[in-house]
């Protein structure tokens, strides 16, 4: 994977070092030898990750990140420390000051290469996930700023470990700060992660008689758990297969002994971009509801009827099965809301939206035509059976008044409905659409509410 990477160093030996090696990969690099000169290319959007030593002047590493991560602009950037301090305490600083990783020179080109591809990979998701909110948004601002804002503490972390004398230390540890259980069969940690929402998995890879890369590649391969963070507990000697874990997906790791405090750190920042990630989840999921949803009555849209009606139409004669259409219209709803006003009316039609939902099936289509007509499409349906459903409905609507004003008044309402149901000359669902409407005129003219079929 091709990425954009900010080199930052002051000393212009290391900074052509990490460009030539990166280059050598196929990473486009751009360099900056201070911390606002990264900043501003950051603010930009002209790079992917950033590879930042903290030893420079006036604003040295630790401070040029802290500021990336507090920004909205740039708090989705993986940043990855790259510097000669190699103190657990340096390290910890790095991470409390919101870095992704924290490399210590001289640098193994490997483990970089695998570090920053997997950030990077993660990096695409985020950015794919941002643009399409943004994109269904219409300018409702940006949700990075909540990001900004997010703690990462109260995580529900799922521990698995065989080894008491670990398991015991890691909990001890991540206890204070989040909900953390333990599992010592991986199979049975799978299956536990499947089943609740964990935020973060961590993963030994001294599990006895199991290989702990294979329930990593699990959790990644299976749609339930796909999106839970997973951080590797490896030993000295696992370099190799952390390396392969970060490419079969494990998002970070740690190497035993586990320092307590980088252990808190690293689990805080999965927490973090895992809520992240699911903020823009939710809201590409609600953008998308929203655009196939009237705001009003919480039923489908026109545009989405449009859509998936002719489908159903498609499918019916495919299978030669039943296929009914219900069109109904509140009887002189207009004078409702010229006599209430439309606050009223908009009342009267979220009550008939409602009263219509409890009296269809999860496989009917129900939408809101247009004004106070609405759509009720009943596959394998015939007939007779969808006049019985129209018949319920009419009933239901009229049988107790519609209460508006904050339930201080009540309003009778009734509905008119025209059936039809496919036909074998039918070419179209527009033919359908068309028959219903001209029984509903019927209903209509013949006195309103009830229930006319059109001719089969």
């Amino acid at each position: 994977m091709s990425a954009r990477v900010l080199v930052v160093d002051d000393i212009p030996t290391n900074v052509k070092l990490l460009e030539t090696k990166l280059s050598a990969e196929y990473f486009d690099v751009l360099t900056a030898s201070n911390g606002p000169d990264a900043i501003a290319i950051c603010e930009q959007g002209l790079c992917d990750i950033v590879l930042l030593d903290v030893m420079m002047p006036d604003m040295d590493g630790f401070e040029v990140c802290r500021r990336l991560k507090n920004s909205p602009m740039t708090a989705h950037l993986p940043v990855v420390m790259v510097t000669a301090l190699d103190q657990p305490s340096d390290r910890l600083r790095g991470l409390d000051a919101g870095a992704d990783d924290f490399l210590t020179k001289p640098v193994d080109d490997t483990a970089l290469f695998a570090r920053v591809r997997s950030l990077v990979r993660l990096k695409a998701v985020t950015d794919e996930l941002r643009a399409r909110l943004m994109a269904s948004r219409h300018g409702f601002g940006d949700p990075l700023a909540a990001a900004t804002a997010e703690t990462g503490q109260n995580g529900h972390v799922l521990i698995v470990d065989d080894r008491a004398s670990s398991y015991e230390r890691l909990s001890a540890a991540l206890s204070q700060y989040h909900r953390v259980e333990v599992e010592a069969d991986p199979h049975q940690a799978m299956m536990r992660a499947a089943e609740s929402e964990y935020d973060v998995v961590l993963i030994s890879l001294g599990l006895q008689g199991f290989d702990g890369l294979r329930l990593c590649s699990q959790l990644r391969s299976l749609e339930r758990t796909r999106h839970v963070a997973v951080v590797l507990i490896a030993d000295m000697d696992d370099r190799g297969r952390v390396l392969r874990g970060l490419d079969i997906g494990a998002h970070d790791f740690l190497v035993r002994p586990v320092d307590r405090n980088e252990l808190v750190a690293r689990v805080r920042t999965q927490v973090r971009r895992k809520r992240f990630a699911e903020r823009l989840r939710d809201g590409v999921q609600l953008s998308m509801d929203a655009a196939i949803t009237d705001g009003l009555t919480g039923l489908h849209n026109r545009r989405y009827l449009d859509m998936h009606l002719a489908n159903l139409f498609e499918d019916a004669v495919r299978r030669g099965a039943d296929l009914a259409l219900l069109l109904l219209d509140i009887d002189r709803f207009k004078s409702v809301n010229d006599r209430y006003g439309h606050d009223v009316g908009d009342e009267v039609l979220r009550e008939f939206a409602t009263r219509i939902r409890t009296l269809t099936r999860g496989v009917d289509l129900v939408a809101r035509y247009g004004g106070e007509e609405i759509v009720v499409v009943v596959p394998d349906a015939s007939l007779d059976e969808a006049r019985m459903v129209a018949e319920r409905i009419r009933e239901r609507v009229g049988s107790s008044p519609f209460a508006y004003a904050n339930r201080t008044r009540n309003l009778d309402v009734t509905v008119s409905i025209g059936v039809a149901a496919r036909q074998l000359g039918d070419g179209s669902a527009g033919e359908l659409v068309k028959r219903a409407d001209i029984a509903l005129y019927r209903a209509k003219e013949a006195g309103r509410n009830r229930v006319i079929a059109a001719a089969a």
